[in-house]
């Protein structure tokens, strides 16, 4: 068996692991639904009459609630990070025959199936509170695949944060950010009812982008260069949590 089959079947073993752990542990994936879909039913009913988007609310708003609920589920990928590390289960891992890189893209496979899921549960609540996507059978999975694209940058970058931790406690406090992001973004209002000193900031970080791909394909708004900014913007991110993450795992291994 080749170097990279082995690392392939390893990775397997590991992404059936955590799905396990997920299986076993449905508190946090129901929450990871539940905050989602609150926010939804909160920000549409509550404050949807006072926004002027100048369309329905509830088709400008659930692109921003699709990002904050993959932002909120990647960010279980720190905590879960950080327990493998203090818990000790690693040191036994690498007294096997598995590849180390195997035991990190595990947590990621299993972060962007959680993450479609619950996606999928959200996006039906949407439609049965009255949003109408327009989009075709090819603008959906293109759709699928920007989350899917989205919550793989940001997991790898929450495994290097789980493994900068010292505790799951800490992995969880240094993922908050990333939950604050949609909310500065153009997910609940447009950038141009911000102030100026704002309005730059959410015009330019990455999610909004992704979120303006994702209102185009499933509302047909235009898109423009979004999409490439947003594909741009992920790769990115990801490249740059899998070299932080490799090399923050081989430096705390090496013993």
């Amino acid at each position: 068996m080749t170097t990279l089959t082995a690392a392939t079947t390893d990775s397997f073993t590991m992404l059936r692991r955590s799905i396990r752990h997920t299986l076993r542990s449905p508190d946090t994936m129901i929450l990871a639904i539940a905050l989602p879909i609150l926010l939804l039913v909160l920000f549409v009913y509550v404050f949807g009459g006072a926004m002027n988007v100048g369309t329905d609310y509830l088709n400008y708003v659930v692109p921003g609630i699709i990002l904050l609920c993959a932002g909120f589920g990647a960010s279980t990928v720190a905590t879960a990070v950080s327990s493998d590390m203090t818990e000790g289960i690693v040191d036994r891992f690498r007294t096997m025959a598995v590849a180390q890189r195997a035991i990190l893209a595990g947590h990621v496979g299993a972060s962007v199936l959680r993450n479609l899921v619950t996606t999928t549960i959200v996006v039906t609540v949407a439609v049965l509170m009255g949003f109408r996507p327009s989009a075709s059978p090819l603008e959906y999975l293109a759709a699928i695949g920007m989350v899917a694209l989205f919550v793989l940058a940001i997991s790898w970058l929450c495994v290097a944060l789980g493994l900068l931790a010292v505790n799951p406690e800490a992995a969880s406090g240094f993922t908050f950010f990333l939950l604050f992001l949609p909310y500065v973004s153009s997910a609940f209002v447009p950038p141009e009812s911000m102030p100026s000193w704002l309005r730059g900031f959410a015009e330019h970080q990455p999610v909004t982008p992704v979120i303006e791909t994702l209102r185009g394909l499933l509302t047909g708004t235009p898109i423009g260069n979004s999409a490439l900014l947003a594909v741009c913007w992920c790769i990115a991110i990801a490249a740059v949590g899998y070299v932080w993450a490799r090399a923050t795992f081989r430096r705390k291994t090496l013993h």
